[in-house]
């Protein structure tokens, strides 16, 4: 049977769907992988949205179906990618984690595997606090977490800004939002997805 790759995501103006993009084309390339992807529901009214401009950028992904917490019990390894907001995931994923609850007393994402990639606005911008503290939750759920291991070596570059540590891809989008994910960073999202994919395979098949 195929490994089932989900990648859950949220994103405001598009960075992370970017992202999620590449996360989702790297699993593709493993054999035997079925991948598929969501967004979790919004809670911002439309008028905030509209007055941010964030409702005309989410039309770019406004195809993506909505993700329902109990099909999470139905994946062999989950992607999630979320903005930050002051060193934390966005409460959009903060929101759609908290009703996991029934999964946690059923043990339904035990021994799945669970990995993570966000975006910040500025290059110290909280990346590497969102991916870690979003772990603590994979634990909770005992889920086997998998990150980006230095065999990727473009996380180490100094030839450019980038995004990318060995707790997950990640992207800038800038103070006002116009820098878009780069292709180092792009890649390093693709390992990811590719990296993931693998080892769930592997654990599916023991």
């Amino acid at each position: 049977m195929a490994t089932k790759i989900q990648v859950i995501f949220y994103s405001s103006y598009g960075h992370i769907f970017r992202m999620a993009e590449a996360i989702a084309a790297g699993a593709r390339e493993v054999a035997d992988t079925e991948v598929s992807v969501w967004q979790v529901p919004e809670l911002v009214p439309d008028h905030v949205l509209e007055k941010s401009g964030s409702k005309a950028a989410r039309a770019q992904f406004a195809h993506v179906p909505t993700a329902g917490v109990d099909q999470l019990a139905e994946a062999d390894g989950i992607i999630f990618g979320t903005p930050t907001r002051f060193g934390n995931m966005c409460a959009q994923m903060r929101n759609f984690l908290d009703q996991t609850g029934g999964l946690w007393m059923r043990g339904s994402l035990i021994g799945k595997v669970g990995s993570v990639f966000a975006s910040t606005a500025t290059q110290h911008g909280g990346q590497e606090s969102t991916l870690l503290s979003f772990h603590t939750t994979l634990l909770h759920q005992g889920m086997v977490i998998v990150g980006v291991p230095y065999s990727e070596q473009r996380q180490m570059t100094l030839e450019e800004i980038s995004g990318g540590s060995p707790y997950g891809a990640s992207t800038m989008a800038g103070s006002d939002g116009s820098r878009l994910p780069s292709e180092n960073e792009l890649a390093i999202a693709r390992f990811q997805g590719r990296h993931v994919a693998e080892i769930a395979g592997r654990l599916k098949a023991r």
